[in-house]
């Protein structure tokens, strides 16, 4: 930026426009009017956003390297822009810090941003814009097909909220899979077709995934990173990630043409030391706004009509976004902040300190938290049906859990973490999120994946020095929570199984799964904090 802009911006300065790591568009709402002859762009690289919970070098990165690439596009483009670096010397260390900065300096007659996607910074850059008397424009996010006040209306007078009938919602609403008013195909779920495992012989010969060689500009930050977080899990030596509108547009159309026909049949599979199998690992662009939902939406459809993907496929897809994406934004922000403290099973049990090293026997849990801490990534059952089945079992306490998803994972940005964490993974909301808690036995994981085959724990048995601890806690969960569970219909048949259990058998799996929490070796937090 030149001298003769700088000193512009210090005199007469119409607009302040705040971009946040997650906001990465140009045609963003805050951006919709920018005159460059009377306003400026905010970002800020602070310490906080890294430190505020343990974020991994996978994801501190992921987010610096493509706030650096966004700036350079504005800068590019000629627009006035005030960069805060991390490591420049008189860095805050705080997005308030560094907008009190930018104040004080170019006094902005008004500030305009785009709604966060974070509660906290909603709150942080209020505060401050309170504290200097000034007017803070917060503007709806296009990136969403709905608005919070719709989600707002939607949920209002419901006894119960629940995705299915939202995700209906916007069907009718865009036309998306619809015809003459009606879903596409006769069903709007196709879930019986997309639950899939490989099979004995494995997933075969899988598409490779988009990655993406770090340019001169990722390197810096790699390295910033790993001499400035030295003690965040993780590694960076895997790091290949789109951080460039360029790339996450190259991953789309990457993920169209070799796995979206197969995505639907296997979304739900597992198999040991296969990371990406037919997934999209497209939510970090999604989630950055590097790529807008309605582009991912037609791309996918366009496939459909083309016939080159088969419509349970492209469903399911649809309705990770269309519908999973959307709700969970509405319930974040329709129960925030009291939602972030809930915990109606009243789970107090530490995380085990192997959520930091994938360091334990269970196969299954040392491929998903190695995988996690290696390349900030992990597939939704992984996350649903391993790592969080296994601390919703053990009675972890919900907060512990949501702050190591928000803190591994590259695509964790807190409207669509929290929700997911504390609702779907460990019900620590009551039911308020899903229609009940998601609990399976090892037999779940030996159905959709290869892990038990080379465990030492036999995922039949609930007890004995063979028994696969998700077994043990399983059936322990159910004998601990059956008055809870009694009254969803939807758990009854679990309830009947175990009712089925004989005194003697029910002492003795109470008694293993207090073995095993015995000898856990419980984590007191990662080094870092």
């Amino acid at each position: 930026m030149s001298s003769t802009n700088e000193t512009r911006m210090q005199t007469s300065l119409r607009r302040l426009v705040l971009v946040l790591g997650d906001q990465l568009d140009h045609g963003a709402s805050a951006l919709s009017d920018f005159d460059p002859a009377q306003d400026a762009i905010w970002m800020a690289e602070v310490d906080e956003e890294s430190t505020h919970i343990v974020s991994s070098k996978q994801r501190t990165s992921v987010f610096l390297s493509a706030m650096r690439h966004f700036a350079a596009t504005l800068q590019a483009c000629g627009w006035p822009l005030l960069y805060s670096r991390l490591e420049a010397p008189n860095n805050t260390g705080t997005l308030s810090g560094e907008l009190d900065q930018a104040i004080r300096q170019h006094q902005p007659q008004k500030l305009v941003m785009t709604a966060p996607g974070d509660w906290r910074v909603l709150q942080s850059l209020r505060s401050v814009a309170h504290a200097h008397s000034l007017e803070l424009d917060i503007r709806d996010d296009t990136h969403f097909f709905s608005t919070v006040r719709e989600f707002a209306e939607h949920a209002r007078g419901r006894k119960q909220l629940r995705q299915e009938y939202f995700y209906r919602e916007l069907r009718k609403k865009t036309g998306i899979l619809m015809k003459d008013g009606q879903p596409v195909g006769g069903q709007w779920n196709f879930d019986a077709d997309n639950r899939a495992s490989f099979g004995k012989s494995g997933p075969g010969l899988l598409p490779p995934p988009s990655r993406f060689e770090p340019d001169a500009i990722t390197q810096e930050v790699l390295a910033l990173v790993q001499q400035r977080f030295s003690h965040h899990p993780g590694s960076l030596q895997s790091f290949a990630w789109p951080v460039t509108r360029e790339q996450a547009l190259s991953a789309l159309a990457d993920f169209i043409a070799h796995r979206l026909p197969s995505f639907g049949l296997y979304q739900d599979a597992m198999w040991e030391g296969e990371v990406w199998l037919y997934h999209s690992h497209l939510s970090c662009a999604l989630n950055l706004k590097l790529l807008n939902p309605r582009e991912v939406l037609a791309a996918a459809l366009q496939a459909y009509e083309q016939g080159h993907a088969p419509l349970p496929a492209v469903e399911g897809f649809v309705r990770q976004i269309l519908g999973w994406r959307e709700y969970v934004r509405g319930i974040y922000w329709t129960h925030m902040p009291h939602y972030a403290e809930r915990n109606d099973l009243q789970a107090q049990a530490p995380l085990p300190h192997f959520y930091w090293t994938g360091d334990t026997e269970m196969a299954c849990l040392r491929d998903a938290i190695s995988q996690s801490l290696t390349q900030g990534y992990a597939h939704h059952i992984q996350r649903l049906m391993v790592t969080g089945l296994y601390a919703l079992l053990l009675g972890v306490k919900p907060q512990e859990v949501h702050q190591w998803y928000l803190g591994i994972y590259v695509d964790a940005v807190e409207w669509v973490e929290l929700p997911n964490t504390l609702g779907m993974s460990q019900f620590a909301d009551g039911g308020l999120m899903a229609s009940k808690p998601y609990i399976a036995s090892g037999k779940y994981i030996d159905r959709m994946s290869n892990h038990c085959k080379g465990c030492r724990f036999n995922p039949a048995q609930a007890t004995g020095e063979a028994a696969c601890p998700f077994t043990t806690l399983y059936w322990d969960y159910l004998m601990r929570h059956a008055d809870m569970l009694a009254q969803n219909p939807r758990m009854l048949m679990q309830l009947k199984n175990m009712n089925r259990l004989i005194p003697e058998t029910r002492q003795a799996i109470a008694a293993q799964a207090q073995q095993h929490r015995t000898a856990m070796h419980w984590g007191a937090g990662h080094p870092a904090t």
